[in-house]
């Protein structure tokens, strides 16, 4: 009797004190209080003495006793019933997707009532996605998976619209989502892990998608040997140390057979092997691949024959290794060589704006078009890489009369703009005095507001396959910079929504919640955005606003990852008249001013340093 009760147990879903923190919308500290101060508090089921994990259900019992009763998500318990019975996240994502697709019922012993009750409202194929991002949102999972904004930066620059896209080391194939998103036709993906790749397959066989997964090393034994490519999107295995250099000595390796050393150069000309001519590569590499000494004669013939087109050193905290200021390299199946290649550094910007930036200067690099100068500032001469060293590194650019010009008169602007921005601070600034400690109010959901209709929900945006949207977007990077609507209209978008003023926009990236409130009519709202609309008769859109970015909703997005993961109708809001919230409103909105006006003064600041240091550096300018 007792294995038997300790099987079933063990099947119960389970939460850590950081998971009943977020149920409950407080700090851990204050679940660490709960336990030492109330005797009723639910004993561990499991996990360790640092790290106890407690029995989901009798967590919500206790909660709901104490006026605390959270609003746990169907997909929520779903998934934390998944772990519970399975044991392992990944199987438990791989038994889920087998059930869905029809292919293997749920074992015994797994929630398939409430795998098939969500299905059946959702369908198949979003509540997997659901599921697929509650396991991406996992720790162990963030810390090596590509973020889907990187991954999708990566699949715009090559130019997947249409065309095949293969990745050699695809894992649980996050490049491959992104190549879908970006309206690829046919997908393919090899990887040497099985449990990964089982994933993979299933997500491609759920969405109905054209291609193969295919389990085993790609380097060592090619599971697609006559593919040619239109695009190769991967992040390649960094430092390998047995990746075949001794099977792999006499392959015919186009620019050389690589040092045991250079394994990122073994596959980078493994890539490019998968290439139809013009097909372009975009891969994920360390830096220090720019400059190794071992690799400089391949790099060398890969600019020779103009196959290496570009290399673009991103922000720190890209992708995994998070301190690590990764590199983007753009290869190409090139018939003759090129005369120039793109050295961009971004390592000084945030992700967001060299993400934009990334995107602007090396489609217009690549298409040979519009030749503007923030395009030509970056491109360097292929002759004057071809020394001893053969550097890559886009940092090692020497400033030349273009970047000195006018060069006091831009520091002295930079210096008004920012006495200006520093003198308008202290107005946006409100005065607020101590209120109760204790409000004595519970607080209430996004979702109560949509069912008492105070409010819409629309969204969120994703990629769609219809005609090309007509006019500006607001953007992911738009939303999380505070500048204007500025996507073009080469995005499907599918709704299209018009933004109207008043409207809440919405975005929930891996980084952090953000939220603001849209001032002008006409743009469409962009991808991976929601969009609240309330009524203003009952809700105020800067006190909504500005709510939804309290410390409680924070951590109340920051285990889940993308838009489509995060259910905004959990988000909370305090209680109050209208009035009232008009009267937050109007400091939120001041706030948001103050913020943007920071902003400025950041960037100036960096500005005035930058332009102070080169100018001293050149001897355009001297100290009086």
């Amino acid at each position: 009797m007792t294995a038997l009760y300790t099987a079933v147990v063990h099947q119960r879903a389970r939460v850590t004190a950081a998971d009943i923190a977020r149920l409950a919308g407080v700090g851990r500290a204050a679940v660490s209080n709960w336990r030492k101060r109330y005797d009723d508090f639910p004993v561990p089921v499991g996990g360790t003495a640092a790290s106890p994990q407690f029995d989901l259900e009798e967590v919500e019992q206790w909660l709901a006793g104490q006026g605390k009763a959270p609003a746990v998500a169907d997909e929520d318990r779903l998934w934390r019933n998944l772990l519970a019975a399975a044991g392992d996240p990944a199987e438990a994502l791989a038994a889920a997707g087998e059930h869905l697709l029809g292919r293997r019922a749920l074992p015994r012993g797994f929630p398939r009532p409430g795998l098939d009750d969500l299905a059946k409202v959702h369908g198949p194929v979003a509540t997997f996605d659901e599921l697929w991002g509650r396991y991406a949102a996992l720790p162990a999972q963030r810390s090596v998976v590509t973020p889907d904004d990187l991954a999708d930066l990566m699949a715009t620059v090559a130019g997947v619209a249409g065309g095949a896209v293969f990745d050699p080391a695809c894992g649980a194939g996050g490049m491959l989502r992104a190549a879908a998103r970006a309206g690829a036709a046919h997908l393919y993906g090899q990887d040497d892990e099985p449990t990964l790749t089982r994933l993979a397959d299933l997500w491609l066989a759920l969405n109905g998608r054209t291609g193969e997964i295919c389990t085993g090393d790609s380097l060592r034994a090619d599971a697609f040997p006559d593919l040619a490519a239109d695009a190769v999107l991967s992040n390649l295995p960094f430092g390998q140390t047995n990746w075949g250099h001794e099977e792999l000595g006499n392959a015919p390796w186009e620019f050389g057979p690589p040092p045991r050393t250079e394994p990122e150069l073994a596959w980078a000309q493994h890539a490019i092997a998968h290439l139809r001519p013009g097909g372009r590569a975009v891969l994920l590499m360390p830096p220090s691949v720019a400059t190794r000494r071992a690799g400089r004669r391949i790099r060398a013939n890969m600019l020779r024959r103009g196959a290496l087109r570009a290399v673009i050193a991103l922000p720190p905290g890209a992708a995994p290794p998070h301190a690590v200021p990764l590199h983007l390299w753009i290869l190409q199946k090139a018939n003759r060589g090129a005369a120039e290649v793109l050295l961009l550094d971004t390592t000084d910007c945030d992700l967001d704006a060299a993400y934009r930036s990334i995107a602007d200067i090396v489609t217009a690099f690549l298409s040979s078009e519009d030749r503007s100068e923030s395009v030509e500032a970056h491109t360097v001469p292929v002759l004057d890489l071809l020394d001893e060293e053969v550097d890559l590194s886009p940092g090692r650019r020497h400033l030349d009369d273009a970047d000195l010009a006018d060069i006091g008169s831009r520091l002295a602007d930079a210096n008004r703009r920012l006495t200006d921005s520093a003198a308008r601070m202290p107005g946006l600034l409100s005065d607020l005095v101590d209120g109760p400690a204790e409000a004595g109010v519970s607080p209430f959901t996004v979702g109560d507001l949509l069912r008492s209709r105070s409010l819409q929900i629309l969204g969120p945006v994703r990629g769609g396959e219809g005609q090309q949207a007509e006019g500006l977007t607001l953007t992911v990077q738009d939303l999380m910079v505070g500048r204007p609507a500025s996507g073009t209209a080469d995005d499907r978008l599918t709704p299209r929504i018009a933004l109207q003023p008043g409207d809440v926009v919405v975005s929930v990236s891996e980084r952090r919640l953000a939220a603001r409130v849209n001032t002008e009519s006409g743009p469409l709202l962009g991808r991976h955005l929601w969009l609240l609309r309330p009524d203003p008769q009952a809700l105020d859109s800067w006190f909504l606003a500005g709510h939804l970015l309290t410390t409680v909703n924070q951590r109340l997005a920051g285990s889940l990852l993308g838009t489509s993961r995060f259910d905004v109708r959990r988000i909370q809001l305090p209680r109050a008249a209208i009035g009232e919230q008009r009267r937050q409103g109007e400091v939120f909105r001041r706030l948001n001013e103050l913020t943007e006006t920071i902003r400025e003064a950041a960037a100036l600041g960096a500005d005035i340093t930058r332009l102070t240091a080169d100018g001293l550096a050149s001897g355009r300018l001297q100290p009086t």
